[in-house]
């Protein structure tokens, strides 16, 4: 059917109004999308609060440092840290105390929900603040230095890390007009108290059961900055949750020895199963990704490097293995080297950040199987007889497709082949029997009639 251009003015006309009102309702769409990012709060004299849960670490630090900076820089009347931590890393909670020492906005350290802790580095932090607050039944304390199985440190080295860690708190509580006493007895004896007492003995300042009740407290109260003496003003104000972003959520959750270790292993046996069988593709793909982020992870920890190279150096023995044949020797050797890579992995005593003993031999004792079987695969293939090749056609039988005399063609498994005879001319249609290849051409016999009869009868 033809079409005239009237027609096809109606066709257009026609198509423009079903469209119209997909288009209006995606622009409308957008607008709200736009507006909506550009209603977001504002964050000028507000009460910015963040959300510290879990070790203390360099992610950590590096959040809380950035939501300080933020606050800074709108004019917050205050921000809340709501901690819960078991301790961490003692370089990354100095950080954070300095931090807070040097920040130009009021810092309320608030130890929530029920049941959360401010322990070992979570005590010093939580006594840096302008402010402490604790949240009913919560405690806080117990921030004497261990090794790196969680035991005591023995000797003179014990007794500087105690004392040192003794005299930093006493500093902090002395900064904040808090019970030095206290502070020093939570290091050097382990001492941890819950809120009402903490409260009563002068530790923190506030016990408040929600926020609104800790803004309704803090309000009113002087605090010393680096620049001089303000009063908080919480009372009333916005409040501006100031969350982990995806990234620092991502680096906080690959942010642990053992999932670095993991990442390791699991990469360097993703690459070393595309090194012995090339062209499976994806275990190749699977240990370049998990090295990239394993080496990721690695950069939030603190780390012993030659450890790293202890892992990396195990599977090149076991592909040193498979490749010279040692006899075992490399194997054992790439075990042994995977293990100790783990149990040295990190350069700290703290035993939030030590490699699992159970995820160290476990993973060692499952690589060590899969190698071994590996091993035994190769090994029984070296000794099977060569299954390739033109030897595999000698012996076998094709059919004549014309005179040979003495040369001509055969028919073998849908394949036609240039073959001599070696015994007389062989007609059209007889079976020959391959005796070598040379090249590409084969050379034959006629199957003899006593070998024929042969066949038969069997």
């Amino acid at each position: 059917m033809k079409t005239t251009p009237l027609r096809n003015l109606r066709l257009r006309l026609r198509l423009s109004r079903l469209r119209r009102p997909a288009l209006m309702s995606l622009l409308y769409v957008a607008a709200l999308a736009v507006l909506s990012c550009g209603a977001s709060v504002d964050t000028r004299e507000a009460v910015n609060v963040l959300t510290a849960d879990g070790i203390v670490n360099p992610v950590m630090a590096r959040y809380i440092d950035r939501g300080i900076d933020a606050a800074e820089k709108a004019d917050a009347t205050a921000v809340v840290i709501r901690l819960d931590t078991p301790g961490g890393l003692d370089t990354s909670m100095r950080d954070i105390v300095q931090r807070i020492e040097d920040a130009e906005v009021p810092i309320i350290v608030y130890v929530s929900p029920a049941g959360a802790r401010a322990a070992s580095a979570g005590t010093f932090i939580t006594m840096a603040a302008h402010i402490a607050a604790m949240a009913p039944n919560t405690t806080i304390g117990a921030a004497h230095p261990v090794g790196a199985g969680g035991e005591d440190i023995e000797g003179t080295l014990g007794d500087k890390t105690t004392n040192e860690a003794a005299e930093y708190i006493i500093g902090i509580a002395k900064l904040r007009g808090r019970n030095e006493t206290w502070a020093e007895s939570a290091v050097r004896r382990s001492v941890a108290t819950n809120q009402d007492e903490a409260l009563r003995m002068n530790v923190i300042d506030i016990v408040a059961p929600s926020l609104d009740d800790l803004l309704a407290q803090a309000d009113g109260r002087t605090v010393s900055l680096p620049s001089g003496s303000t009063t908080v003003r919480t009372l009333g104000v916005p409040v501006v949750y100031n969350d982990m972003s995806l990234i620092e959520r991502f680096l906080d959750i690959i942010s642990d020895p053992n999932i670095a270790f993991l990442l390791l292993s699991l990469g360097m046996l993703g690459l070393f199963i595309e090194l012995v069988h090339p062209g499976i593709f994806f275990p190749g793909v699977f240990g370049a990704i998990a090295l990239l982020v394993g080496f990721f992870s690695l950069g939030t920890l603190p780390v012993n490097w030659a450890a790293v190279f202890l892992i990396l150096l195990a599977f090149v023995l076991f592909f040193a293995e498979i490749v010279v044949s040692g006899f075992g020797a490399l194997g054992v050797g790439g075990i042994v080297s995977l293990i100790m890579g783990g149990l040295l992995l990190t350069s700290t005593g703290n035993p939030d950040f030590q490699v699992s003993r159970w995820l160290i031999f476990g993973l060692a004792a499952v690589i060590g199987v899969f190698f071994l079987s590996t091993i035994n695969a190769l090994l029984r293939a070296r000794r099977q007889p060569v299954a390739l090749g033109p030897q595999l056609l000698v012996g076998r039988r094709a059919v004549a497709r014309s005179p040979l005399d003495p040369s001509g063609i055969v028919f073998l498994e849908g394949e036609r082949w240039t073959a001599t005879s070696t015994e007389g001319r062989i007609e059209e249609g007889e079976t020959v029997e391959i005796l070598g290849v040379d090249g590409i051409r084969l050379r034959v016999r006629p199957v003899r009639k006593e070998a024929k009869d042969d066949d038969t009868n069997n």
